[in-house]
């Protein structure tokens, strides 16, 4: 499959802008893995994330140059989440370059942000973990929408993938806690689960994260806003080009004040207790940064 397929799984779209230097198209602005060019904001303060030459993947696309610089988030041996005694992976906000930040700020409703990421050669899952993911709601309430929140929940919406043992991959998410959005986010196959005071495991097992031991792996997440009052909004996840997550008839805002934000760049180990650690130093790395406005 293409680059464009793979980054930018839609039919059409108005605008975007992409770090990878191997998709070219008319309505996409190139732009540097930087954070000063991608609207980078809210840095967990004890994580950092280097801009590294990656290593070697072991397979690549001749169509599709492996990422010369790349995010690195380094996991230490006993680390879970980013605030831990010993704090793991990392964590920031991120709006896009200034065009792409202005149109979500403008109420974009339809949206898809993606990356590549690639895990250690000889990674361990141990019992799960967070990667980046795309998020919203009104002003300040969209960030933090998780750690178990409960407060303006309807306000807020955080999405991102998790792998969990044996590298089994889903969707981890938090949504305005509505009936119908309850009955969407738990019928989706082949395994869904409501996290009691946390958010909802969607799409266990639809897609496995082994792939990504070693090779590098393209996620994107599309996101498109509910019509104020209805229940008609939608999620989708796609790994290399293939759709494994979708859902519809969903409730994302109650409010035309709700914007989709960007994308919450956040990994980590966890979970909240040590049996969730990382059993050694382990690495990940994330690159080819990419987002499109579809409406």
């Amino acid at each position: 499959m293409s680059v464009s397929s793979h980054l930018i799984p839609v039919d059409t779209f108005q605008s975007g802008f992409t770090a990878c230097p191997s998709l070219v198209l008319p309505q996409i602005e190139p732009v540097a893995l930087k954070d000063s060019d991608l609207g980078v904001h809210k840095v967990t303060s004890r994580t950092n994330h280097p801009l590294v030459v990656p290593p070697p993947a072991e397979a690549s696309d001749a169509d599709w140059p492996t990422p010369v610089l790349a995010w690195e988030a380094f996991y230490p041996k006993g680390s879970i989440n980013p605030s831990a005694p010993i704090p793991g992976g990392f964590g920031f906000y991120l709006s896009g370059p200034s065009a792409f930040a202005s149109k979500l700020e403008s109420g974009a409703t339809h949206v898809v942000l993606s990356y590549r990421m690639m895990l250690q050669r000889d990674w361990e899952w141990v019992k799960g973990g967070k990667l980046p993911g795309i998020f919203g709601g009104e002003g300040d309430f969209s960030y933090a929408c998780t750690g178990g929140r409960q407060d303006n929940r309807c306000k807020c919406f955080n999405i991102r993938p998790m792998w969990r043992s044996k590298g089994l991959g889903e969707l981890y998410t938090y949504l305005p806690l509505t009936p119908t959005n309850r009955e969407r986010l738990l019928a989706v196959p082949p395994s869904s689960k409501e996290n009691s005071d946390y958010g909802f495991s969607v799409g266990r097992n639809a897609f496995k994260f082994d792939i990504a031991v070693g090779k590098w792996v393209s996620l994107a997440f599309r996101v498109k806003l509910n019509s104020i009052g209805c229940d008609d909004g939608e999620l989708e996840l796609w790994v290399d080009g293939k759709s494994v997550i979708k859902v519809a008839g969903l409730m994302l805002r109650d409010s035309e004040h709700a914007r989709i934000k960007g994308a919450h760049f956040q990994t980590f180990f966890g979970g909240h207790q040590d049996d969730w650690a990382s059993p050694k130093d382990q690495r990940a790395w994330f690159a080819d940064l990419s987002g499109v406005v579809v409406d």
